[in-house]
């Protein structure tokens, strides 16, 4: 279960990361640091350019290994695969460029941090204290050790930070909001409510359709000749596929300006590792010890499925002439010496509709037939629901959380109770997006069965209100400076990424994506 909580609660912290226009100045190793111009475009050396100036790889680097840090700090082993799944290398590199691109706005608008800020925050960090105080000793070897950078180099990047964040200031400084806005917020974020609801999706009943008799088939079949080929086409690829292999691999690196005798010496160590597997070594347990693949490692080098097509060429060629269990040669690509092992192979297949038809037909009829029982179901539960019983009642679950929010498999209707939510809300918590139930929830005046079942998604919503606040007068005179200020720091976030956007849009921006995908194993 701990593997299937990870990735939400990491889009949370990505989602956090990229919508940040410009953040504070780190504590501790891996704050963003700015080079010098390069009129000719994206150096090498470069994770991206900013209207001709660079952002050094190296302090990507830093900065993306600070954040995947930072995540895991949290609680969360993140590993560099989840973290390319859900964009981390992208907005690290976007709030990177963000901040540069504030900068130069700064200095076209005479903006500059004084000697005296920068001083201040030197002083301040922890990691250059001892005995909490500045010791310049540390300082010097910290920027020596990790940051490589002189003082007057680091300090100059410290300025621009400090720079980007006064030019930022100085457009949230333009906020303002109304009175009505404050009220138009007040309407929308005093009427709340909390529900209770259970789903009843068609995932929960499929065990129990029958598999439909010829005749049935048959009828269907000609009923929805429109869906089969729909169905088809959309699935062209499960019924159209090239051949595949299922394979592994250890990854010996190669840096792409090696020298001769490092790729020799790569050669050896990768036909060391080959011998290890031939003297009877399990390829994926040398997989887990001695690849450098980090992407894979953990699985025993598991590649997954490919097509020839979508593989480098040498790999393809080698790997597709193997048998089921045998391992090639050492390969050279770009990347490195590679070893691969093919677990599986399937031949290529074309199967035209008129082959695939009644296995479409059943397919189809079977969810059709599963998606009316939980109809069925959701409107004898109302029905139960409106006598007088509790959807709590009904429904407790199995456990101390339902299976929705413990991100396990719904095998059955569960009773699930939402937080507080309001008015301005397109969501309901836990399910999405419900415009009708939202709509119905808020026509409430108070705690109440709500009166019909809900589709949502692919399934069927029955709920209760639980709680119900509407806005009043006097609410909104014990909440209305409260109110200002959200407004405000809504309104300040919206013109600052308004700001940015326009600054991206009228500046060039080169990223190297080549490079990116060295640092963070893509």
């Amino acid at each position: 279960m701990k593997d299937a909580l990870e990735p939400r609660k990491v889009v949370i912290y990505v989602f956090i990361i990229a919508i940040a226009v410009v953040f504070t100045l780190q504590f501790g190793p891996g704050s963003s640091g700015f080079g010098r111009a390069n009129p000719a475009g994206t150096a090498p050396s470069a994770a991206a350019v900013v209207n001709g100036k660079e952002i050094p790889l190296m302090e990507f680097r830093r900065e993306y290994v600070n954040q995947l840090q930072y995540l895991r700090s949290q609680g969360q082993p993140v590993s560099e695969a989840i973290a390319r799944q859900f964009g981390l290398p992208q907005s690290v590199l976007e709030r990177m460029v963000n901040t540069e691109l504030l900068a130069q706005a700064a200095e076209r608008h005479g903006l500059r941090a004084s000697d005296e800020e920068i001083v201040k925050v030197l002083q301040n960090r922890p990691d250059f204290q001892k005995d909490g105080q500045f010791d310049l000793a540390t300082y010097q070897q910290i920027l020596r050790d990790y940051y490589r950078q002189t003082p007057a180099d680091f300090e100059e990047d410290i300025r621009r930070q400090l720079t980007a964040q006064k030019m930022i200031g100085m457009v949230q400084s333009g906020a303002v909001v109304s009175d009505d806005e404050v009220r138009t917020r007040f309407e929308k974020e005093g009427n709340q409510a909390r529900i209770v609801f259970a789903r009843f999706l068609p995932s929960m009943y499929a065990a129990k359709v029958p598999a439909p008799s010829a005749a049935d088939l048959a009828a269907y079949r000609q009923a929805h000749e429109k869906e089969i080929k729909d169905y088809y086409e959309a699935n062209r690829f499960v019924y159209q596929q090239p051949e595949r292999i299922r394979a592994r691999h250890i990854l010996v690196k190669v840096a792409p300006d090696a020298t001769p005798e490092a790729k020799a010496k790569a050669m050896e160590r990768a036909q060391a590792l080959l011998k290890e597997i031939e003297g009877g070594k399990d390829f994926g347990e040398v997989a887990r010890a001695s690849s450098e693949d980090a992407a894979t490692k953990p699985g025993g080098g598991d590649l997954g499925w490919k097509e020839r097509g979508n593989w480098d060429p040498a790999l393809a060629n080698a790997a597709f002439a193997l048998e089921p269990g045998k391992v090639t040669q050492p390969i050279e690509t770009s990347f490195g010496i590679h070893l691969v092992k093919v677990d599986e192979k399937k031949p290529a297949q074309d199967k035209t509709l008129e082959q695939v038809q009644d296995e479409i037909a059943t397919t189809l009829y079977k969810q059709d037939k599963a998606k009316e029982m939980a109809r069925a179901e959701a409107d004898k539960a109302l029905a139960t629901v409106k006598g007088g019983k509790s959807i709590t009642e009904l429904f407790p679950p199995e456990k101390e959380q339902p299976a929705l929010l413990r991100f396990e498999t719904e095998t059955r209707p569960e009773a699930v109770q939402t937080d507080t939510f309001n008015a301005a809300s397109i969501n309901v918590p836990h399910l999405g997006p419900a415009p009708d139930l939202l709509t119905a929830v808020f026509a409430s005046k108070g705690p109440q069965v709500l009166e019909q079942v809900f589709p949502v998604g692919e399934g069927f919503i029955i709920a209760q209100v639980t709680e119900r606040q509407l806005a009043d007068d006097a609410n909104f005179a014990q909440k209305k400076d409260e109110l200002r200020k959200q407004a405000v720091q809504a309104k300040q976030y919206e013109v600052a990424e308004s700001f940015v956007k326009s600054l991206r849009k009228s500046g060039q921006v080169q990223t190297n994506t080549a490079a990116l995908d060295q640092v963070t194993g893509g």
